[in-house]
């Protein structure tokens, strides 16, 4: 499904266009465009977790990822940002479960990052994050990896805020969501 990131100009108003003219400016309609189908769920599966400590996870890197169809064409790889966020992510579910689902981790900034090779179609990525320190009220540092059968891709120190988990999504859905991860039924 194609879906429109810009909105048409109303009638009067003005653009040096000719034909259909957009309003590229229009951040309001973009976001409200895009939140429903801007949502990538990179982690498929936690595999351990120690409270406040380390958690360990993975991603299944599918042929059918969307991005995958123009990072790269005809030589499709998971792009390195994508890593970074399934590593952000990961450690977004350490703080929720850590702190039973009042907060989650926004990452803010890379203090350092390396990239020592690709993640390819069909590959399963083995995610680790650990804390490294807390620097302030509501930050953390925190380092993490990404593998593919035992060879590092990745690896990166960042850190961010935490922030209360209803700012941001419905904590009793989203612990429906970690038990899933965890696999965790209780079927």
């Amino acid at each position: 499904m194609h879906l429109p990131l810009i909105r048409r100009l109303t009638p009067g108003q003005r653009s040096s266009c000719r034909g259909t003219c957009y309003n590229f400016w229009d951040t309001d309609y973009h976001q409200e465009a895009l939140e429903p189908y801007m949502r990538y769920l990179l982690v498929d599966h936690i595999t351990e977790w120690k409270a406040g400590e380390s958690i360990r996870g993975v991603k299944n890197v599918a042929m059918s990822e969307d991005f995958l169809e123009f990072h790269f064409p005809k030589n499709p790889i998971m792009p390195g940002v994508m890593l970074l966020e399934a590593i952000t992510q990961l450690t977004g579910w350490l703080e929720a479960a850590s702190s039973d689902f009042t907060q989650w981790f926004l990452i803010s900034g890379v203090n350092k990052c390396s990239f020592y090779g690709f993640a390819f179609p069909g590959d399963q990525v083995e995610l680790r994050v650990e804390f490294v320190s807390s620097p302030g009220e509501n930050r953390k540092v925190f380092k993490g990896t990404g593998m593919v059968q035992g060879k590092k891709k990745i690896a990166v120190e960042f850190e961010g805020s935490l922030v209360p988990f209803d700012e941001l999504e419905d904590g009793e859905e989203q612990r429906r969501f970690f038990d899933l991860l965890t696999r965790n039924l209780g079927l």
